[in-house]
């Protein structure tokens, strides 16, 4: 994640603030408008910068638009200033969320360090918990210990019902909408007995083990596979 991170510049972040009850703010609009955040950066120069063609396509078939954004997207020196001064960083009443938000997490913490990532993984985790306030939760992971959700954003979304209501596919905004509603529907599920068994075993291996086993699992169980404990106590020794 570090090589990518620093060897590539962000592209789109979208901001969803959510009050305790998941509520929107409306700006004082009286419920009539709800707002969500969605910033274009300028940073990436599609003829500077190394990408990969096929997300640029799938990005541009999206709506985003590149020559645009060089011209009047935000500058990220200027978002980490604003952003340090709005009261989002180092807030521990604040929690954060995201889905697969490795990267987003990284090039958060990039731009918020001045371009720099840590060298070392204790020293970024520190830095996450500082900045973010020590509450910061990857759904991903979580819909592994939750009865029957698995696999990405729209499929869990589609598993809970949840429409999206704004945006499109793949528009950071849009996403953030999505994750937080979808977020809301967790309480309706118990505790996956495949997922708790795993998470009840893994103290006794090592997270590299554990991270390979739910991605193990998880694959399985998209693909159809009905697993017994047995089985997964046969994957679990094998990864130890």
């Amino acid at each position: 994640m570090k090589a990518n991170v620093d060897a590539l510049k962000i592209i789109q972040l979208g901001l969803t603030l959510p009050d305790e009850h998941g509520n929107l703010p409306d700006l004082g609009t009286n419920n009539r408008t709800h707002y969500i955040w969605q910033f274009n950066f300028r940073d990436f120069n599609l003829t500077r910068d190394i990408h990969a063609k096929d997300s640029v396509a799938l990005l541009r078939s999206q709506g985003i638009d590149f020559a645009c954004n060089a011209v009047a997207g935000v500058s990220s020196v200027h978002f980490a200033k604003l952003a340090a001064a709005s009261g989002l960083l180092f807030n521990k009443a604040l929690t954060w969320v995201t889905f697969h938000g490795a990267y987003d997490i990284g090039y958060l913490v990039k731009i918020l360090n001045w371009g720099v990532l840590p060298t070392c993984l204790e020293e970024f985790l520190e830095l996450v918990k500082e900045l973010f306030g020590g509450n910061t939760y990857d759904v991903k992971h979580v819909i592994r210990f939750c009865n029957g959700l698995y696999g990405g954003l729209e499929k869990v979304a589609d598993s809970l019902h949840v429409d999206r209501v704004a945006g499109k596919c793949h528009q950071a905004g849009s996403l953030e909408q999505l994750l937080l509603t979808r977020c809301s529907a967790y309480t309706y599920f118990d505790e996956d007995d495949i997922s708790g068994f795993i998470a009840d075993y893994a103290v006794s291996i090592s997270n590299l083990a554990v991270d390979v086993v739910l991605d193990l699992v998880d694959n399985m169980c998209e693909a159809g596979f009905t697993l017994s404990t047995r089985m997964l106590q046969s994957i679990l020794h094998i990864c130890e």
